[in-house]
């Protein structure tokens, strides 16, 4: 081998092990780590198959309703976003009610229902008429909140991810693939708290519908796949106690039921 060719080899070799790159030819191989971190995972209907997941996103005042409950003006606000951990998220089964933890440090705790999407591609700048395309799958879910560190932390004009972001604060049902449901544009979505109706609205109450929300989202970060997106919920939240049992629905998804323990 000539003097030249093997200098070449010897610093791409060299790039490559410090970039933590598979070279071509060798196998790509998990890096050492001193402890192991669980994946967080959803599973999906009708496979034997789980949805990894990347990231959590969540919008905020979503139905005008709502935006109005919460001190807003719907008519001239543009959406905005907020995240929580993967590992936030609570597997509840259709047709069981799992129990769910009342958290810590809250007396004003509350229930969100509403549509999750998550996507199996990614992208910048997508289009609302791209955007159904990066969909995979949909369910039903709970963005569970800490009301009240949520409304002390935004009164001194500091992040909310204490009210938002903690254990068990993302609570949802088995993927339904958008290839065997369709895409959700329309259709009952209601919450009941111990028998009792709380809230009830339609999806086409969306002041950004999932689409224009994916949209929306591309513009201030690559979405990718393995990302979910909490759809908003409509007016009406309110508080849950210790004993009280939730039940979700959306029309075309098995209801969604859990139980503050």
């Amino acid at each position: 081998m000539k003097r030249r060719s093997i200098i070449e080899t010897s610093a791409t070799l060299g790039i490559g092990a410090l970039a933590g790159c598979a070279l071509p030819g060798t196998a790509a191989q998990a890096p050492k780590t001193p402890f192991v971190v669980s994946d967080t995972t959803i599973p999906i209907v009708g496979s034997d198959m789980q949805y990894p997941v990347r990231r959590i996103y969540c919008i905020g005042r979503n139905y005008a309703a709502h935006a109005r409950e919460m001190g807003s003006d719907p008519t001239r606000e543009p959406p905005f976003f907020f995240q929580k951990p993967t590992d936030a998220i609570q597997n509840v089964a259709p047709g069981t009610v799992a129990d769910h933890p009342y958290p810590t440090l809250t007396k004003n705790y509350h229930y969100e229902v509403e549509l999750v999407a998550a996507l199996h591609k990614g992208g910048r700048n997508v289009t609302p008429a791209q955007s159904l395309d990066l969909v995979y799958a949909y369910t039903i879910g709970l963005d569970m909140t800490r009301r009240d560190l949520q409304r002390a932390m935004g009164d001194e004009k500091k992040p909310w991810e204490i009210g938002k972001s903690f254990d068990h604060s993302a609570v949802l049902g088995p993927l339904h693939p958008a290839s065997q449901i369709g895409h959700f544009t329309k259709g009952a979505i209601w919450l009941k708290v111990n028998g009792n109706l709380k809230q009830n609205a339609d999806l086409n109450q969306m002041i950004w519908n999932v689409a224009e929300q994916i949209s929306k989202l591309s513009e201030a970060f690559e979405l990718m796949a393995g990302d979910i997106i909490y759809s908003g919920t409509p007016a009406n939240v309110g508080p849950v106690v210790r004993g009280d049992v939730i039940d979700c629905h959306i029309d075309g998804l098995p209801n969604l039921g859990i139980k503050i323990v």
